[in-house]
């Protein structure tokens, strides 16, 4: 087990999420330990759990949020889960400063 929900590779970051729709606004909050000892980002959107679109939203909370173009981001696994597995390519020691600084926050 890590204490973190995310691994770095050479080219990409792959996140772990899970994801809670129709959550009033879209909002990163803490990390959070999943019943199988994996640790997650807890994520909140705003939009329905129907036609893709709170995945479309956890998407644009992610690239706003991590400063990197909403193409970047991808789907490993999870699409139709809570529990989400996404790859963002870009710089991983970026994403991770950019990570730990958003969960330092209040």
């Amino acid at each position: 087990m890590t204490d973190r929900p995310w691994t770095a590779f050479n080219d990409h970051l792959r996140l772990s999420v899970r994801l809670t729709p129709n959550g009033g606004r879209d909002v990163l909050k803490k990390l959070e330990t999943s019943a199988d000892d994996d640790v997650v980002l807890k994520a909140r959107v705003s939009a329905v759990p129907e036609n893709g679109k709170a995945n479309k939203a956890l998407i644009a909370l992610l690239a706003k949020s991590l400063r990197v173009p909403k193409s970047t981001i991808s789907f490993i696994s999870g699409e139709t889960a809570r529990k989400k597995i996404l790859r963002i390519d870009a710089d991983p020691e970026d994403l991770i400063i950019k990570l730990e600084k958003l969960l330092d926050q209040p």
